[in-house]
């Protein structure tokens, strides 16, 4: 069965560990272009969360603001569940999940607990096998 949702969030990581919102991204195979992490690990290269990890952390007494948790993508629906090599379907991108993002330790700098509470539901890493741009307000088909 098909999923859709929409992007509601993109985020680009600069080199003085700051992130920029922005209304477009650019993608290939490399990655996300202006991101930091543009052409390191293509495995690793692209980071989609959902509002349900924000969710999950509010309901567990943990604020936060959109992009705390170093995701390129926000979307609307938990694409959590997918495995690797599922392909997501974003404007005239397509993705293809490489993996689970594992919990780092640099969310406990938020609350000491996020790390335990968002164990399996931080995210999702990517690559682009379909070069293109993703807007804010593309639909989300996986």
């Amino acid at each position: 069965m098909l999923k859709t949702g929409l992007v509601k969030e993109l985020y680009i990581s600069v080199k003085n560990s700051s992130r920029e919102n922005s209304q477009e991204i650019t993608v290939d195979e490399q990655g996300i272009h202006n991101d930091k992490f543009y052409a390191k690990d293509v495995n690793r290269s692209i980071l989609l969360s959902s509002y349900d990890s924000y969710i999950l952390a509010k309901n567990n007494a943990i604020e936060m603001i959109d992009g705390s948790l170093g995701e390129n993508i926000l979307i609307d629906i938990n694409p959590y569940s997918l495995t690797s090599g599922t392909k997501i379907y974003i404007g005239e991108v397509i993705l293809e999940i490489t993996q689970n993002c594992t919990i780092c330790n640099s969310l406990a700098k938020i609350d000491k607990n996020l790390p335990q509470v968002l164990k399996t539901d931080r995210g999702i890493f990517a690559k682009a096998i379909k070069s293109g741009k993703i807007r804010k307000g593309d639909t989300v088909k996986f």
